[in-house]
């Protein structure tokens, strides 16, 4: 049997939020209805920064992807007297508005607080009193490995704790998004050795590629865990 086959003949549809140049991104596009992930089709690319080029990725790959575009400080600046909170409520909404079957932070910088999560577990309606009807699964790319350096500059910090002799490996791992910061279970967990002697951009290259993969084999693993719903057109 066929995966498409096995995933009844339905296509799951993604949606990726990023922040940069989206190298991760676009390790999702090339995988996209292949064999690394079958059925299934990103229909939104969201991005927090106006100038990230992985929203010309998304607008070059073929077909084109759909993007949107909301920033935290432009937000706060058009809608007076609103919180980060509501903004991470309002990109809760476009995310449950596209209605996806799983979303992927690849390479987002910024730190969803409550409102995104009660918006896609449910809790919280995103259209009027229209809510998902089921909880849309939230996983993350980080790169480090589970407990190990949480947060901004996850790379640079474990190259210095290896350099001091504190660690003597790194690596990257996909996560479930929760409100702790990088503490959601692990999905995937892959360790990258840091070198003797090697600068730090040939140690990042190197966990970058291994990211690549991860992504791909993180997100198949996460829909293939749930019901699609989305018929194939």
């Amino acid at each position: 049997m066929s995966d498409a086959a096995a995933q009844g003949s339905r296509e799951r549809h993604i949606v990726v939020l990023i922040s940069g140049s989206g190298t991760n991104l676009q390790a999702l596009i090339d995988a996209q209805n292949t064999p690394a992930l079958p059925s299934a089709r990103i229909t939104l690319v969201l991005s927090n920064r106006k100038a990230a080029y992985g929203l010309t990725r998304a607008a070059q790959a073929v077909p084109p992807i759909p993007t949107a575009y909301l920033g935290l400080q432009p937000y706060l600046k058009a809608n007076p007297g609103k919180t980060r909170d509501d903004y991470d409520r309002e990109v809760g909404r476009i995310v449950a508005r596209a209605k996806p079957d799983l979303v992927v932070l690849a390479g987002w910088m910024h730190i969803m607080g409550d409102g995104f999560l009660n918006v896609v577990g449910g809790d919280e309606p995103y259209d009027g009193e229209e809510r998902v009807q089921k909880p849309i699964p939230v996983i993350n790319l980080h790169p480090a490995l589970p407990g190990a350096f949480d947060g901004a500059h996850a790379i640079e910090r474990a190259y210095e704790a290896f350099q001091k002799g504190e660690i003597k490996h790194s690596g990257a791992m996909v996560h479930r998004v929760v409100k702790e910061v990088d503490r959601g279970e692990p999905v995937l967990v892959r360790e990258v050795e840091i070198l003797p002697g090697e600068p730090i951009e040939a140690f990042e290259e190197r966990l970058h590629a291994v990211e690549w993969k991860i992504i791909v084999e993180g997100t198949r693993k996460v829909l293939d865990e749930g019901a699609p719903t989305t018929p194939v057109s």
